[in-house]
């Protein structure tokens, strides 16, 4: 959406003071641990943009919370899969050659929007090791939640969402996007076994100080059909919704959303 159509759509600015009582309002609390997933553009035309969505949320968990965001690298992946755009079979090898290692401080997010991009680069804000799929988090939590990230399950119960399941009263938030964009169902695959099979992975990472193309296993993650699940979750436990700026957004708990999805899960795939 250009930003002529943004600003058509907009009543009022929405700033970093309307945002703040927005996420009070929608039950956002001082020392919470908050998951986010974001739409800029939809939240209207923002004085001073992704920054002051940032510093809103910062305020609202304080600094007895922690705030964290998925920060996926969807390029340092097996060119192989690449379908938006693909690119030629005979630029593979050279890609698997020269993609530069991943670096957690400087490899930009794909996909993301432009809330978890410049967060990444926020003060005192820590990226988890993954080349894949990371997360970044600030606050009160952060080291515990980021600390650990093994390649592999990258989603699985030892990577930054099985901290955050364990933490018991996390919760997600969802500004402005679909439940297709809640990394929290695929924890709940990586617990429904065989049910999700598992495929072949690449990525350009350290190993031992040096630049290496790695290959490694991991299932096969697939939100298609978590717009069905979100759906049924609704349906069936607390989940609050209201604006936050223009945006429809939505509050539950990580944990409650996990076990859902590994029910789900289990009876529809």
């Amino acid at each position: 959406m250009s930003e002529k159509n943004i600003i058509d759509k907009t009543k009022m600015p929405v700033t970093k003071k309307s945002l703040l009582e927005d996420l009070k309002g929608l039950g956002i609390e001082k020392g919470d641990t908050l998951l986010v997933h974001s739409s800029l553009s939809s939240l209207g035309w923002v004085c001073g943009g992704a920054q002051s969505v940032i510093m809103a949320l910062i305020d609202a968990v304080r600094e007895e919370g922690t705030l964290v965001m998925p920060t996926h690298s969807g390029d340092w992946s097996d060119p192989i899969e690449w379908g938006n755009p693909p690119v030629p079979e005979e630029w593979h090898q050279i890609i698997y050659d020269n993609m530069p290692a991943y670096d957690p401080g400087i490899t930009p997010t794909r996909g993301m929007g432009g809330i978890p991009e410049l967060f990444r680069t926020f003060p005192n804000v820590i990226r988890s090791s993954h080349p894949q799929v990371s997360f970044c988090a600030s606050g009160k939590l952060k080291e515990k939640i980021i600390e650990n990230h093994p390649l592999t399950p990258q989603f699985g119960m030892e990577s930054p969402l099985g901290t955050l399941y364990n933490l018991e009263k996390t919760k997600v938030l969802l500004i402005g996007v679909g439940y297709d964009s809640c990394t929290s169902f695929h924890l709940g695959e990586t617990l429904v076994g065989d049910k999700v099979p598992k495929k072949k992975n690449g990525t350009a990472m350290m190993v031992e100080n040096k630049r290496s193309w790695e290959w490694f296993d991991d299932y096969e993650y697939n939100a298609d059909d978590f717009a069905e699940l979100g759906k049924e979750f609704e349906g069936k436990y607390k989940i609050t919704k209201e604006l936050v700026g223009n945006a429809e957004s939505r509050l539950f708990s990580l944990r409650e959303a996990v076990d859902f999805s590994k029910e789900w899960l289990l009876k529809n795939r």
